[in-house]
């Protein structure tokens, strides 16, 4: 696909995926291809897209999973391998249907672990990097502690009013999510194995009172890849530092976007 409109929908095995590109297009320019949080979507990144763009000259691309935002509903119950779903099966067929040359991945959570199955699985010449924004590679007892906490303000509290305004099924888009981390068979899950075989310089951002995750996520990283990887602390930031912090997250991430995009002819004109 080229020329892609500032907003729209692909059709990808029978779904419709809502998007958003900022900035020039796949075709002419790297582009950053940002992937949502386990209850995120399109909008829930707010205007850190646009801020990315300025701040990188790459395109930006942003689109919602099967279940989230408009898009399509997702098959559920979700499976403990739903991630390695995305990762294998449907995030190649999108990149593939924008037409992407070249240029990083940036998720956040549940995005940021879909990225490293991604780039641990395929040797794409056309990925450069990847950023993950408070990723998982394994499940913690305090990850589960905070899900199941979410639950408890999803029904008792108006966070359900708040998801609402994005998404069109919000029960399905929270207890697809919910369920799926509370599932006793989703403790095993465990995708380290997928770090070693990275071949792309990675970024982690992770902010220091992350309720979902401890430091032990960025060691696992440190110990198991091979490539570089660049580690930036966030003080004061929980699971969502590029909106907790997003001064600190954009500088971050702009300044590992333009090293790993540094011989680029059209960033670097």
């Amino acid at each position: 696909m080229t020329n892609l409109n500032p907003t729209g929908f692909l059709s990808i095995d029978g779904a419709e995926l809502e998007y958003r590109m900022i900035g020039p297009s796949p075709e002419t320019a790297p582009t950053i291809v940002m992937l949502h949080e386990g209850l995120g979507c399109v909008g829930l990144w707010g205007d850190f897209p646009e801020k990315l763009q300025a701040a990188t000259g790459a395109g930006v691309f942003a689109y919602s999973r099967a279940g989230y935002g408009a898009s399509s509903p997702a098959v559920l119950p979700r499976q403990p391998d739903y991630m390695h779903r995305e990762a294998l099966d449907v995030l190649p067929k999108v990149l593939e249907r924008i037409g992407l040359r070249r240029g990083l991945l940036l998720g956040h959570s549940d995005g940021g672990s879909i990225a490293a199955i991604y780039a641990g699985s395929h040797q794409d010449h056309r990925l450069h990097g990847i950023a993950l924004v408070a990723p998982h590679f394994i499940v913690e007892d305090v990850s589960v502690a905070s899900i199941a906490e979410t639950k408890t303000a999803y029904e008792a509290t108006n966070l359900r009013e708040k998801l609402a305004r994005w998404h069109k099924d919000v029960d399905s888009t929270f207890y697809g999510w919910n369920k799926a981390w509370l599932d006793p068979a989703f403790r095993n899950w465990d995708i380290s194995d997928y770090l070693a075989y990275i071949r792309v310089p990675v970024l982690i951002v992770q902010g220091a009172e992350d309720q979902y995750g401890t430091m032990r996520q960025v060691e696992i990283a440190q110990d198991e890849c091979y490539c570089p990887v660049d580690v930036t602390i966030v003080p004061g930031a929980g699971h969502s530092p590029h909106r907790e912090a997003p001064e600190v997250t954009l500088e971050a991430v702009t300044e590992f976007a333009r090293a790993a995009l540094r011989d680029d002819p059209v960033l670097a004109a």
